[in-house]
């Protein structure tokens, strides 16, 4: 299905039924990184699983920004009407989902962050190191996002008052110490590590996450 908000195409899929769930996607992939969680999820919630723009079938842009792509989702769900939406984001989704909930409160009842970051800062040396010698390498308007983008300030995060649920892969591209000042800066936040996963191994073509996700976002 498409959707045109804030200027631009979007695709999403819908599948299930109950109150709305979305899913959001990171850097470079699109809503099918959750082909194997998303059936799941939807034994309960009706899910609607987004292509950013520039990812997957959207609209191909010149503008990446957090923001705009904050925008967009806002856009959706006000022109779906879904009122205030549970959110699962990883790692550019989960950046977007905290951007909304600062923003747009209303429209988020619930905050499942999985690998997100508040700041380039975030990341260790050795995978920032990395992201630079690709980006010299490719020019990839996608990894210059990265490495600018996001600068959320930790005020604008206390503002934060849905439930939410920090994730981060026991071997994370982030510091251990940046998931523990956010959820510190949350007045409503838990942490889970999930044991044995990286940044995104329990989020493609996995269920790990199933469990505690769904149990979470049965929370008040």
């Amino acid at each position: 299905m498409y959707i045109s908000v804030n200027g631009i195409r979007l695709a999403y899929e819908v599948s299930g039924t109950g109150k709305p769930l979305l899913l959001l996607h990171g850097n470079g992939e699109d809503r099918h990184c959750f082909d194997v969680l998303a059936p799941l999820l939807a034994s309960r919630y009706t899910v609607y699983a987004v292509d950013s723009r520039g990812h997957g079938e959207s609209a191909a842009t010149d503008e990446y920004d957090y923001r705009t792509m904050m925008h967009d989702v806002a856009g959706l769900i006000r022109t779906l009407e879904l009122g205030a939406v549970r959110i699962l984001g990883f790692s550019d989704g989960a950046i977007v989902a905290l951007m909304l909930a600062i923003d747009h409160p209303e429209l988020v009842s619930h905050l499942i962050l999985c690998g997100v970051n508040l700041s380039p800062a975030d990341f260790k040396p050795s995978v920032l190191k990395k992201l630079h010698v690709r980006y010299r390498e490719t020019h990839d308007p996608l990894l210059r996002l990265m490495l600018t983008q996001p600068f959320i300030d930790y005020d604008d995060v206390r503002k934060v008052t849905q439930p939410t649920l920090v994730v981060a892969g026991e071997r994370e591209f982030f510091t251990p110490e940046s998931f523990d000042d956010l959820v510190a800066a949350l007045p409503h936040a838990r942490f889970l590590r999930m044991q044995g996963h990286d940044h995104g191994s329990y989020i493609h073509g996995s269920d790990a996450l199933y469990a505690e996700a769904d149990a979470f976002l049965q929370t008040t």
